[in-house]
């Protein structure tokens, strides 16, 4: 099992629990300055506990593993109470009705500009200027999630290889499909030193030459729904790998 190492700048402190990847805390900003950041959504009556103290151990719980409302207040309250002033809380942590309230009046795209600021404080820059980082881009439905018209969230998704981290998402309307919605989605990504892979569904020209023209790389399947374009490129590389030669 490898190790999960949290610090909170400004206490000092490490802290490190089992989970499922290794972080290094040395280059990590700080944590509950970036949960400052979002606006708390709730009324004057109901700030009894620090909303950034909240959101930061609601992060820490599901690095953890914690999953589910009733997991992430679970996680919260074994904290020792030294740990739960490391992470901002002037009082007993809020309960998992508290939690709940406030996470579903949470401002999503806040809270995901502040953990993309955040979280890419960690990840390392390239060692080598000629190495490229993949990009993998995949769309998923979520289970569980409808939308008004019943149908399930599909959200696309660029991860960062190397990490698993999400580099950026977006929903993918019903009346498009996830190459339009990717063409979008690149656009708010740097794509100089990346290489974007992805299935057979993002073998579009527009969608390719649109990450050229941001130099960026792709490679993409390419399947039978191509004839023309399989039987092109089988041609260019026949010579080379023929059983014949």
């Amino acid at each position: 099992m490898r190790v999960w190492c949290v610090r909170f700048e400004g206490c000092g402190k490490e802290s490190f629990f089992q989970g499922g990847f290794t972080l290094s805390c040395a280059p990590a900003g700080s944590l509950l300055l970036a949960m400052q950041q979002i606006p708390d959504p709730r009324g004057r009556q109901g700030r009894r506990h620090v909303c950034s103290a909240t959101l930061a151990a609601v992060v820490c719980a599901l690095l953890c593993g914690a999953r589910g409302y009733t997991g992430i207040a679970q996680w919260i309250h074994a904290l020792d109470l030294e740990w739960r002033h490391a992470l901002g809380f002037l009082r007993t942590p809020p309960k998992l009705g508290a939690i709940r309230k406030l996470l579903m009046k949470l401002p999503v795209e806040a809270f995901e500009d502040a953990l993309q600021g955040w979280v890419e404080q960690l990840l390392p820059g390239n060692v080598d200027d000629a190495a490229l980082r993949a990009v993998a881009m995949d769309g998923k439905s979520l289970r569980g999630a409808l939308n008004g018209f019943d149908r399930a969230i599909h959200l696309l998704s660029l991860l960062d290889q190397a990490t698993g981290y999400t580099l950026r998402q977006g929903e993918v309307d019903g009346k498009t499909n996830e190459h339009k919605t990717a063409l979008e989605l690149l656009k708010s990504l740097v794509l100089e030193g990346k290489v974007i892979t992805g299935d057979a569904m993002f073998c579009q020209r527009d969608l390719c030459r649109q990450i050229v023209d941001d130099d960026g790389h792709y490679l993409f399947e390419v399947k039978d729904n191509q004839p023309e374009l399989k039987a092109a490129i089988e041609a260019e590389f026949e010579p080379a790998f023929s059983p014949l030669h």
